[in-house]
């Protein structure tokens, strides 16, 4: 099989080209290169294109046949969403309809889409299922829906079969393979943690130690990305069996406090890293968690890695992200 991987140069998106590459299917890399790493496609075909400009995504994919598209291309900083919603509703929204244009008039019939549990907003379960209320409270999370939406009108039309998969907390890398997580700014709590461990100096700040939680911070579901990238094969791998249209939330299904990451960092550095106590940050919830339930049913998958597993491949990445800064 030939895939497209839109934002392929990305964190997810050049993991799951690494679980293609692994199970004999071709990959074409398509990514503007405005957050992405030209490393992390080295030895792929690849389009440099900005999705929003459909005059030159439809020159640089026109008559070409993919299998199928895995579709990553989008901004994703919640902070930066709700300073620059135009940006984001035309990348994230104006883009995947530019990208469904060309795969309809390509007749490529499979899609794969990265959504988020943002979709949800404030949860009003102990484990969020995905028939939990949509009510995102931020930009990014608005978006994210949109183009669940309109994957799922064009579904309708009965053009295209598509999954979107709702990701919690991804981390983890795959240093064998020189792959991790790299943005900047990083917002991530385990890379953070672990930049600091590695000798930046930044502030590591854990945001709120009041909470309605064992330990007073809040808790979090945290998913290895390699486990993610194997969803991602599963679900492709259902469409082309059965077709339709599905949204599934991926999680471990197990929360861990920031101070519990912050020890499993600990561990695995062999150090104690020092941080800050600041107030709560508005809108973080005490608890977010996934009933992964209909993944494991729909798609015979579970996490296979645990949060040792996803802190110490984070951390072995982080030796050599520092050697090639």
């Amino acid at each position: 099989m030939h895939y497209l991987v839109t934002g392929g140069a990305g964190y997810i998106g050049s993991h799951l080209v690494l679980a293609l590459v692994a199970a004999e299917h071709q990959v074409t890399v398509l990514d503007d290169f405005s957050t992405g790493h030209r490393w992390a496609t080295e030895g792929h075909e690849v389009i440099e294109v900005d999705i929003r400009d459909l005059a030159a995504l439809r020159s640089a994919l026109s008559q070409r046949h993919f299998d199928g598209v895995f579709h990553f291309a989008a901004k994703s900083l919640v902070g930066e969403s709700g300073q620059k919603p135009l940006l984001y509703y035309q990348n994230n929204v104006t883009g995947t309809a530019n990208l469904m244009e060309v795969a309809l008039e390509n007749g490529w019939g499979h899609c794969v889409f990265s959504s988020t549990a943002a979709v949800y907003g404030n949860p009003q379960a102990a484990a969020i299922a995905e028939d939990h209320p949509l009510n995102p409270v931020n930009v990014y999370g608005d978006t994210k829906l949109a183009m669940e939406r309109l994957l799922s009108a064009v579904h309708q039309q009965g053009a295209m079969h598509a999954v979107c998969l709702r990701y919690f907390n991804a981390a983890g890398a795959a240093p064998l393979a020189h792959r991790g997580e790299w943005h900047e700014p990083e917002t991530h709590l385990i890379p953070n943690i672990l930049r600091r461990a590695g000798g930046e100096d930044r502030p590591l700040t854990i945001f709120g130690d009041d909470y309605d939680t064992p330990d007073g911070t809040c808790i979090r579901d945290y998913i290895h990305v390699l486990d993610l990238a194997d969803a991602h094969l599963k679900a492709m791998a259902m469409l082309h069996r059965q077709g339709g249209f599905h949204t599934l939330n991926l999680g471990s299904e197990k929360g861990y406090s920031v101070r519990e990451i912050l020890s499993a960092c600990e561990q695995a550095v062999g150090a104690s890293i020092s941080h800050d106590i600041g107030p709560r940050r508005p809108g973080d919830p005490p608890r977010l968690v996934a009933d992964a339930s209909q993944a494991e049913q729909v798609l015979q998958w579970r996490t296979t890695r645990n949060l040792q597993a996803i802190v110490e491949s984070a951390w072995l990445w982080e030796q050599q992200r520092q050697v090639l800064l």
